[in-house]
């Protein structure tokens, strides 16, 4: 099993920045892919970036060019770092990990930007 608990989510004006964090422990090794979604009420969980065991990067159109992916594995944590936010990127955030074809998800965390 992996663990994930993310954090760093709130409210934020139109413009601004937030940085997500997610924190990973449990069977950790092995893990060859992780990532961020979000989900809106009534709406499927979307994809906004991934970050590969080798560094490799892959983002959603809607976030390319303002959001940033990186993990940092000697701190065991996922990292979204969001600049220029807009009222369209409010939503609940879940960091996913994907280990033996297995994806572990976390419990999610609210952003709110605000017009």
């Amino acid at each position: 099993q992996v663990q994930l608990v993310e954090s760093g989510g709130g409210l934020v004006q139109a413009g601004g920045s937030l940085r997500l964090s997610c924190a990973y422990s449990g069977s950790i090794a092995n893990i060859d892919r992780m990532g961020w979604y979000r989900q809106t009420p009534g709406k499927q969980r979307d994809l906004v970036a991934t970050i590969t065991t080798g560094g490799s990067t892959n983002y959603a159109d809607s976030v390319k060019g303002r959001f940033t992916i990186s993990r940092d594995n000697s701190k065991n944590t996922l990292f979204l770092e969001m600049n220029s936010l807009e009222p369209e990127d409010t939503a609940v955030y879940y960091c996913y990990a994907r280990r033996y074809f297995r994806n572990f998800w976390g419990q999610g965390t609210q952003v709110t930007v605000s017009s």
